[in-house]
């Protein structure tokens, strides 16, 4: 194990930084580098994908500017340098100019064209490598991180996480005659539904389906109040149009609303959609396709994509495979056997989450109930994994 204690400090900080920039960093991963001296840390940087230079530019940058040399200096990498030309030159020819004596990187490249390259090219300079093994928590919090990057980068289409509110039975709604119209019915407390807004906030696009518009009336926003590159994009599956010039999707656009249709859909409508603000997208075929529709959010550079939406479009997009992240939140509330079920055709949420990889658990208090506090729980994991089984072999 090369990893020392104070590598792990480090290195976590690294991944802070990382993090706290990771909103401004998709479709690029979010990686963050920190350089020492003697264990004393003099420079450090984020990726910002609209300011271009990656971390460990944007961290020998701030060294210059400070006077500080750094030949013989450590640097702390959350993600291997690249050693490719994109829109800047490789990070690991740049760390090898400035001198670096180590280089101690959490995770390898997920890109299956570069994985490897960078770390080869440090060593063949004669740079002390240590790459932390996959197991370790700096690593798997490195690569959570970059989920997304990582699914994207291998299969050319965004990462999809579902999230859903249930009951206790497994349920997504109460019958529609139980309901009010355009009101949202509230399964989970304010500490879980807090939860969700840090979903929204990690993800490129929010994804639902005109049949939870005309029901709910959502606004689908991120309301975490956290900054972020660019707005998160509301997208509904609206085969025909139909969304509510007053609905509150479309009152509130801001260039950050895009209707999916099919060429049946009126072009009035469409006109009068985009009048008030709206972005329409036709798709071929007389149904709107799952797969169709995230490879034009891809083709956009949407690297993340939230489903929060009803039965039809759960089921829909699990039958087709293209879930990989499942996300429940369960109330200990029960809805009954006439209630909506979780996804169309789908098992039950509960032999799903057997299915899953890396299972989780959090709970969150709701309000209180007779003799002591409810709780609301969250299960999540992957259907997916969004890494691969082997990155660059170590040696």
């Amino acid at each position: 194990m090369c990893l020392l204690p104070q590598d792990r400090r480090h290195l976590s900080h690294a991944l802070e930084i990382a993090a706290a920039a990771a909103a401004f960093a998709s479709p690029n991963p979010a990686v963050g580098c920190v350089l020492t001296r003697n264990g004393e840390a003099f420079a450090e940087g984020a990726h910002r994908y609209d300011q271009r230079d990656h971390a460990e530019i944007v961290a020998l940058k701030q060294a210059a500017a400070r006077s500080q040399p750094t030949r013989g200096a450590t640097a702390y990498v959350t993600l291997e340098p690249c050693s490719h030309h994109g829109r800047t030159g490789p990070c690991a020819d740049a760390l090898i100019a400035a001198g670096i004596g180590r280089c101690v990187v959490a995770t390898a490249d997920p890109n299956p064209q570069v994985s490897g390259t960078g770390l080869a090219r440090l060593k063949a300079a004669g740079i002390d490598v240590c790459l932390a093994e996959p197991t370790h928590p700096l690593a798997q919090r490195a690569r959570r991180l970059n989920d997304a990057f990582a699914f994207s980068i291998a299969h050319a289409r965004p990462f999809v996480t579902l999230k859903a509110a249930l009951s206790a039975d497994g349920k997504l709604a109460p019958p529609p005659a139980a309901r009010t119209a355009t009101a949202p019915h509230w399964l989970t407390g304010p500490a879980a539904r807090a939860d969700v807004q840090g979903l929204r906030h990690a993800s490129d696009a929010i994804l639902t389906g005109i049949g939870t518009v005309l029901a709910d009336n959502p606004s689908l926003t991120d309301r975490t109040g956290l900054p972020r590159r660019r707005p998160l994009l509301r997208v509904v599956l609206d085969s025909h149009l139909r969304t509510p010039l007053h609905s509150t999707l479309v009152t509130s656009a801001a260039n950050d609303v895009l209707l999916c249709c099919t060429a049946a859909a009126s072009p009035q409508q469409e006109h009068t959609l985009r009048a008030a603000g709206v972005d329409i997208l036709r798709l071929d075929g007389p149904s709107l396709v799952p797969k169709k529709v995230l490879d034009a959010l891809f083709a956009t550079q949407i690297r993340s994509v939230l489903i929060e939406a009803g039965s039809t479009l759960n089921g829909g997009f699990l039958a087709a495979g293209l879930v990989d992240k499942l996300v429940l939140y369960y109330s200990e509330t029960e809805l009954g056997a006439g209630a909506l079920p979780f996804a169309a055709g789908q098992p039950s949420p509960y032999i799903l989450q057997g299915q899953l990889l890396r299972p989780s658990r959090a709970a969150f208090a709701h309000g209180t109930a007779a003799g002591g506090t409810a709780e609301d729980v969250r299960i999540a994991g992957y259907l997916h994994d969004p890494w691969p089984a082997t990155l660059f072999p170590r040696g």
